[in-house]
């Protein structure tokens, strides 16, 4: 499994923003396809909302293929 860090500087990014910005998705369509086929998950728990609110500190997993871990920018 590929593990990276996402660096932020906001409070939180939306998961749809936090797919294209990471690289995993190309384009905001495909960050929402991924979501709706069920292989996106928010610290273990399946994402079903587009928009969900991704803080510092929390854990996305993608297809149990990429992890990614979000951190605030120091």
């Amino acid at each position: 499994m590929q593990k990276e860090t996402v660096e932020i500087t906001t409070e939180f990014i939306t998961m749809d923003k936090l797919l294209k910005f990471s690289g995993v998705a190309d384009t905001g369509g495909q960050a929402f396809l991924m979501v709706e086929d069920g292989v996106v998950r928010l610290n273990g728990q399946l994402v079903t909302e587009k928009r969900k609110k991704v803080h510092p500190g929390d854990v996305v997993n993608i297809d149990d293929q990429i992890e990614m871990t979000v951190a605030k920018e120091a």
